[in-house]
């Protein structure tokens, strides 16, 4: 079976199972080749979470699918990312928001970020997905505010500086809770404050940092 066919094995699964449904959410996950940003072959497209090397993780595709939908993403959106990983989620976001949406990915680890950028440049998404080397919990006010915040590894609590640079009406996505199982949180800030939902149980790395673990 080649890539393309394990990919589309995988979104089929993905989309029978009702982690995804939206048609640029599904149309981004064929398109993306996840085997880019993890290097195990055809294993890449299996629905589980893997080592991308320095103790870190990329999310298994349905949880992945989950914050994808989660977040509802829109054309020209301005979005930061914190704990980048493999660039993975950061290009899958990058293709939805389309051309005139940017995407600033924090990373903490440079190794990882040198790998990600390579990934990006790979499939055509290095204009559009910044990858930045610093303290993901701080944020990256440079840029801010932002429509959207992702985060990829799990805080005991909603860090200030993310808030602060969330958009009035934005949202803000993130696991929270402890090092070994969280609850992934969506907050609508209204007013300034987080107006939180919850999307489920999950099982992220602990976000490193000041406003980390």
């Amino acid at each position: 079976m080649s890539y393309e066919e394990e990919r589309e094995r995988m979104v089929a699964k993905l989309t029978r199972g009702a982690y995804i449904h939206s048609p640029k959410v599904i149309e981004a996950m064929r398109k993306i080749p996840r085997h880019y940003f993890v290097d195990i072959g055809k294993m890449a497209y299996a629905d589980s979470p893997m080592s991308i090397g320095e103790g870190q993780t990329i999310s298994a595709p349905h949880m992945v699918g989950i914050m994808l939908e989660a977040l509802d993403l829109q054309d020209g959106q301005k979005l930061l990312e914190v704990g980048g990983g493999s660039g993975y989620h950061a290009a899958l976001v990058g293709e939805i928001i389309g051309e005139k949406g940017m995407v600033y990915s924090v990373e903490r680890i440079e190794k990882l970020a040198l790998k990600a950028r390579s990934a990006l440049e790979r499939v055509g998404l290095s204009e559009r997905v910044r990858i930045i080397v610093a303290d993901g919990s701080l944020g990256y006010p440079e840029h801010a505010p932002y429509d959207r915040i992702f985060v990829t590894c799990a805080a005991p609590a909603i860090p200030d500086p993310l808030v602060d640079q969330l958009e009035e009406g934005g949202k803000l996505l993130i696991p929270v809770g402890g090092t070994y199982l969280q609850d992934l949180v969506l907050g609508t800030k209204k007013r300034g404050r987080i107006k939180k939902k919850s999307h489920g149980g999950c099982v992220f790395v602990p976000l490193v940092g000041r406003h980390g673990f």
